[in-house]
């Protein structure tokens, strides 16, 4: 399967999951302010915190919308465990992110290289240590 089928595909059924997953109490949100409409943006996503950041890989690098938002605004929120933490995103082009992967959950770690294209890894700076 070609990069822009799997995008195509994965983003059609991202379309039905996510806003399931969102409301899950636990599971793991990236909020960003979107680059348009100025609203925030909640996408789950799959990453771990190491000390004070949370580190991720984007399926589908720069074409990820979530990327885009952090490119127009870097500040971010972040909900582990059910509390939401600030934070400033950096996308990091020149991290490894396949190796990335193999320190971050392994479920959907092995979904992001099953499908992804263009990888990318991002990290966000958090702000503090407990919630905001």
């Amino acid at each position: 399967m070609d990069s822009e089928t799997k995008y195509r595909v994965v983003t059609a059924f991202q379309r039905v999951l996510n806003p399931v997953t969102r409301r899950l109490p636990t599971h793991t949100l990236l909020e960003t302010t979107g680059r348009t409409s100025g609203l925030p943006r909640r996408t789950p996503v799959g990453g771990r915190r190491t000390g004070g950041s949370f580190w991720l890989v984007s399926e589908f690098g720069e074409r990820s919308q979530y990327v885009r938002n952090i490119k127009a605004d870097p500040r971010v929120r972040v909900r582990l465990r059910g509390r939401w933490h600030t934070g400033t995103a950096h996308l990091l082009p020149d991290d490894d992110p396949v190796a990335r992967l193999r320190g971050l959950p392994r479920m959907n770690s092995a979904a992001v290289r099953a499908v992804g294209a263009g990888l990318l890894t991002v990290r966000v700076d958090l702000d503090d240590q407990g919630s905001s």
